[in-house]
């Protein structure tokens, strides 16, 4: 039976600790750091994302705002928001909830976040200093993925990673990281993804498991290595109403060492990464100053 790994208590804690740092970096600086959310149209589930965020900022002591759209804003309109918001002193992230409209590029928006302000991860200057292996701030649920490995002492140096998708939010990002020269990474990756052939064979030698496709049930017992840590990213609601991961649960757990529940595994930590990139973010302009 494998160790479940409990993201939400691992979020509870960073949480606590990120508190503390706050309250000291506005003791020493006179001024709290500070997150704009930018929100376009009615989408329930973002809706819920964005409040979930919110309600985190205020309890670490983090100063939010949030920014309204209507589903059918230009391209130049939300352009011209995120210019104000990079303007802003006291604005240290910018935070824009996807999915964004079909009228609206999200790669443009993202690439128009000032880098300094890029605490979601998603800007090319952010990425491609990641990809260097100098990052400035890393993608809220890649790192979220790397901080519950490193808190229950998964080994990854030396060891199969394997990354099913290879969106930029989630699995490329991820492997960046993973390869990083960095005692608790330098593993060795792949990325599988809808072309790939006989990707159950791979997962199954996998050491870590990292399922980010979006297809409920994808994983199956026989698809692990035993022994194996099997993350999973998926948020699936079934036909009833279930919420579910890309992993069979019930199946995986006889046979995994240690595994994600969904809810409760990669979501709470993916809140608690973005808190951190704001108070990083703050602390370095208070450093070094905007840009």
């Amino acid at each position: 039976m494998a160790h479940l790994i409990d993201g939400k208590a691992a979020a509870a804690q960073i949480r606590h600790e990120l508190a503390e740092r706050v309250r000291a970096f506005t003791a020493r600086t006179g001024r709290t750091p500070g997150l704009a959310a930018v929100l376009v149209g009615d989408h329930p589930a973002s809706h819920v994302y964005v409040r979930s965020k919110r309600k985190a900022c205020a309890e670490v002591g983090i100063q939010s705002w949030l920014h309204e759209r209507p589903a059918d804003v230009t391209e130049d309109e939300l352009l011209a928001l995120v210019a104000e918001l990079n303007a802003d002193p006291m604005v240290d992230g910018i935070l824009v909830q996807l999915p964004l409209p079909k009228q609206v590029r999200e790669n443009v928006i993202h690439a128009a976040i000032h880098p300094s302000k890029d605490v979601d991860g998603f800007g090319p200057e952010t990425l491609g200093l990641l990809a260097l292996g100098h990052p400035r701030f890393l993608p809220c649920t890649p790192h979220g993925i790397w901080r519950l490995l490193r808190r229950e002492a998964i080994a990854l140096e030396g060891r199969h990673v394997v990354i099913l998708g290879r969106s930029n939010i989630v699995g490329k990002p991820l492997a960046l990281i993973m390869l990083l020269r960095h005692p608790q990474a330098n593993a060795t990756v792949t990325v599988c993804h809808s072309q790939s052939s006989h990707w159950p064979s791979l997962t199954r030698q996998a050491d870590v498991l990292v399922a980010a496709v979006g297809k409920p049930h994808l994983v199956k017992g026989d698809m692990v290595k035993p022994g194996a840590a099997v993350i999973d990213v998926g948020i699936n609601r079934l036909p009833d109403g279930e919420l579910v991961g890309d992993v069979d649960f019930d199946e995986v757990k006889e046979v995994a060492g240690f595994i994600t529940p969904v809810p409760g595994g990669v979501g709470p930590m993916t809140i608690a990464m973005l808190l951190e990139n704001t108070l990083h973010a703050a602390e370095l302009r208070s450093l070094f100053g905007p840009g």
